[in-house]
């Protein structure tokens, strides 16, 4: 009788959290279809980089990341992948995982659906023309999104993905080096997205945060292999 009803209740909890939308697989954290980190259950952290500006920083970062044997995704924007084309071109050939920043880099939780459309997918077709990749993830400048954006980044394939909570570097407004040192490390967990930018006290930092996450035994991997899905597939 007892084996019964714990059976019961462990069905029941079963159920509760599939109806809430808790991915029971892998653990990550997804709210209204939007990832907010990988496994949780995991060693592995993501380093995510959005690009719209930074350029200058950016050679340099990807030797720190090659010197590390650490690929990471960069999100890149559209108005700076048609002005940083060879930039984008050494990212993705360095084996870097390109995702997608919207176009104009807009309030894309205040704007309709059609123009949520237009960010995404032009920004979509300008990377598939200049470097052969359909990306499948978004990541919403400045944070920002509502229900229809993530509707329609769904409808056009992509997988909309947030920074965890905790983890923002705050690198475009705070210049300091320790400081976006600590926000990346302090109390970081397996499943992690860690937001920042090319930024000059970023890259400075870049090689310490590095050294110190896989000291701590995390691997530093790409925004789809924290995840556990094939980008190229899109699953």
């Amino acid at each position: 009788m007892i084996c019964n009803v714990l059976i019961f209740l462990m069905l029941a909890s079963v159920c509760t959290l599939a109806g809430f939308g808790v991915n029971l697989v892998t653990s990550s954290k997804i709210y209204n279809d939007v990832y907010y980190s990988g496994d949780e259950n995991s060693n592995k952290v993501t380093l995510m980089i959005n690009v719209y500006w930074g350029t200058e920083y950016i050679d340099e970062m990807l030797n720190i990341l090659d010197e590390n044997d650490v690929k990471t995704t960069f999100f890149v924007g559209g108005t700076w992948a048609v002005k940083e084309s060879e930039t984008l071109k050494k990212i993705f050939e360095a084996g870097h995982e390109i995702g997608n920043h919207g176009y104009y880099h807009k309030n894309q939780g205040k704007i309709n659906a059609e123009k949520n459309h237009e960010e995404i997918l032009n920004t979509h077709n300008l990377v598939k023309s200049l470097i052969g990749v359909e990306m499948n993830l978004f990541a919403p400048p400045s944070g920002s999104y509502n229900k229809k954006t993530v509707e329609v980044a769904k409808e056009l394939g992509y997988k909309t993905i947030m920074w965890t909570d905790g983890r923002d570097t705050v690198d475009w407004r705070d210049h300091d080096s320790n400081l976006i040192y600590q926000r990346a490390i302090k109390n970081c967990k397996g499943g992690d997205f860690v937001l920042m930018h090319p930024t000059e006290e970023t890259k400075n930092a870049l090689d310490d945060i590095i050294k110190t996450l896989k000291g701590k035994g995390f691997e530093l991997c790409t925004v789809s292999e924290n995840l556990g899905f094939d980008a190229k597939a899109g699953k």
